[in-house]
């Protein structure tokens, strides 16, 4: 289980420090000269204003557009005939888009945008299942210079409220409904009962996905399909010529308590960050098929479905449906279809896989794939192994990557476009060029190799979010006043003595088992190293002498039982990995573990059953019964 011996260490430090130092001492100089590998209508005045930090501006006074950049420049190129975009839907249809067909259809929807009133500085908002028309019109509002809020689909009426009336969204754009498991979401239906409490929406399109009755409102509501149709192909819009510090989007972080904070980003510094941090960390090249799994509701799909690809010329894939629907091979069939060339998905999904067994992925070709990715929250070293092993077939490296919807694109992660240094098991390797990362303490002092502390960023980057959106306070409060001057991320890492990077989770996903610091991803990590545990999930249950003490929920891997033994031989695997402070008080087997539907497990909800606690909004669940599994072993 040890490292990938994928080239020289030396050589790659060498060339990494070379240009992180230039990043680094050179900041200005280094960007002046990197931000232009995007087409720009002004250069900018000044690269970086930092007299209002922590609030920086990056390319001050330059002249940009994200949809020029990602299409026009493509189109004017032997790319324009290339396929910019592969959606595969759940029902297994298949649609391809050129980077003229997407010039084309994104021309359109700005001038359909422009014809209900939206221009530059207007807010829309997107509550679009996974479908091509998504992207079109994210990039369709980049043209115009509308900053375009992405509401994920799986968000309850409620939660789609909050986010029309803070950002003051004027246009709603959703369809009928959507597939997911073979089911209908009826998102009209939801968007409507949202609309009931939010008073800046004027008018609805409602794109026809699932041929549902609908109730359309007179005079508000309007299909999409019969819009566009008045629309000629030929039409042009005139891409808005703006300031690089223009918001790009808004997009929604819901933490555990309060109300979701609208991270905006600019335009030209968020585009140039994704643009090199998708070049140095995965080196795509021109005949890649890249395949990012994630929905597009989140940061990852904005910056790595949509943008970073399309400024490169890639050809990037697009998937609909759950990962394992209607059989638990769905994704390897994906990839043998279409050839996939790189895989950037979640640790969650390759857990699940894990359980399924590697006969599901071995029932297909995967000889395509050249790199696998992850992202979302640290990967254990035992996922990271049955990934490089089962699915990479010990051939792909695994780019382990680091990043906040907050940052912008990739922060730490194995560079393989600059020389990819070998590889450690559950570790996000070095800071990419232009993030001066560090880990310390309460105090803000480094700490020593392999100890846990606070990871914090210590300089700007160009892809940083420009603030929260209607509330600077908030902004400076949450990010830049634990350690000032510093970025705090809100994580737990550690450093190993070659300087490698090892993430541990939230620091706020951290017990105090009488007075120590264990982090609940380590005891996870523990758990699933064991041959029966294919996932598990750590919270914090309340101690009368402890203060609180772990508990743990398990999903066994097939051809495993619960059992009064296993439990204690998990139990004991805890203590033999991390010391028998960490042992949980108790194994809770279950069938599934709550997830929302981007993968990412409910560890909160799981925290309230367990205190006895509401468990607050549950509308971003992917499967109800493996909550009502888990209340039911609490209430009996």
């Amino acid at each position: 289980m040890g490292v990938l011996p994928t080239g020289e260490k030396k050589v790659f430090l060498s060339k990494l420090e070379e240009i992180s130092r230039k990043a680094l001492e050179r900041p200005e100089e280094f960007w002046d000269e990197h931000a232009r590998v995007l087409e720009w209508f002004k250069q900018w005045d000044k690269v970086l204003d930092d007299k209002d930090k922590p609030s920086y501006r990056w390319f001050v006074g330059g002249k940009i557009n994200a949809s020029y950049n990602a299409l026009d420049r493509h189109v004017k190129t032997w790319r324009k005939n290339k396929v910019a975009l592969i959606w595969e839907g759940e029902d297994g249809s298949v649609k391809k888009y050129t980077f003229r067909d997407l010039y084309v259809e994104v021309n359109r929807v700005a001038q359909l945008l422009k014809n209900f009133g939206v221009g530059k500085g207007d807010r829309i908002a997107l509550y679009l299942p996974m479908i091509p028309e998504l992207p079109i019109f994210m990039l369709a509002a980049a043209r115009i210079g509308a900053i375009h809020t992405v509401v994920f689909s799986g968000f309850s009426s409620d939660a789609l409220a909050k986010r029309i009336n803070d950002a003051k969204a004027k246009l709603l754009i959703t369809a009928d409904g959507g597939f997911r498991r073979g089911k209908i979401i009826p998102l009209k239906e939801i968007a409507d009962k949202a609309l009931e409490s939010t008073f800046s929406v004027e008018n609805v399109i409602v794109v026809k996905r699932t041929g549902s009755n609908v109730n359309m409102v007179e005079g508000r509501d309007f299909w999409f399909h019969e819009l566009i149709d008045g629309i000629p192909r030929n039409t042009y819009v005139e891409p808005e010529k703006l300031d690089a510090n223009h918001p790009l989007f808004i997009l929604y972080t819901s933490g555990t308590t309060g109300t979701p904070k609208g991270v905006y980003h600019s335009t030209g510094g968020y585009l140039v960050w994704v643009y090199w941090t998708l070049k140095w960390a995965f080196d795509p090249k021109d005949d890649d098929i890249w395949w990012c799994t994630a929905d597009i509701g989140w940061i990852t799909g904005h910056s790595y479905i949509v943008y970073g690809p399309l400024l490169h010329g890639l050809t990037s894939l697009m998937y609909e449906g759950a990962p394992d629907y209607p059989a638990p091979d769905r994704w390897w069939s994906i990839v043998e279809k279409h050839g996939v060339t790189i895989l950037y998905t979640a640790p969650t999904a390759i857990r699940m896989f894990m359980r399924y067994g590697r006969k599901w992925v071995e029932m297909h070709d995967l000889s395509s794939l050249r790199l696998l990715g992850t992202v979302g929250e640290p990967i254990n070293p035992e996922a990271w192994n049955w990934y490089f092993e089962v699915v990479g077939k010990k051939r792909c490296p695994i780019i382990d990557t680091w990043w906040q919807t907050e940052t912008g694109g990739f922060m730490i992660a194995p560079a393989a476009g600059i020389a990819l240094p070998p590889l450690k098991p559950g570790s996000a390797t070095f800071p990419l060029p232009g993030v001066d990362a560090d880990v310390v303490d309460e105090e803000g002092r480094p700490v020593e190799p392999n100890t846990r502390g606070y990871l914090v960023i210590k300089k700007p980057w160009p892809g940083m979010l420009l603030g929260v959106w209607g509330d600077q306070k908030r902004y400076i409060d949450t990010y830049w006043s634990r350690y000032p001057g510093w970025y705090y991320p809100g994580d737990y890492a550690m450093k190993d003595e070659e300087g490698y990077f090892w993430i541990l989770g939230r620091a706020d996903e951290v017990l105090k088992v009488a007075a120590h610091r264990i982090g609940t991803m380590e005891i996870e990590s523990a758990l699933v190293s064991h041959p029966a545990v294919a996932e598990a999930a750590v919270v914090g249950k309340p101690d009368p002498v402890k203060g609180e003490v772990p508990l743990a929920f398990v999903v066994l891997r097939e051809g495993y039982e619960p059992s009064r033994e296993l439990e204690e031989e998990l139990i004991e695997t805890v203590a033999e990995n991390i010391g028998p402070i960490a042992k949980p008080a108790g194994i809770v087997f279950v069938g599934k573990l709550p997830k929302t539907r981007s993968g990412k497990i409910m560890r909160r909800v799981l925290k309230a059953i367990v205190r006895g606690e509401p468990v607050g909004d549950i509308s971003t669940i992917e499967d109800r019964a493996a909550l009502e599994e888990i209340m039911g072993v609490f209430k009996s």
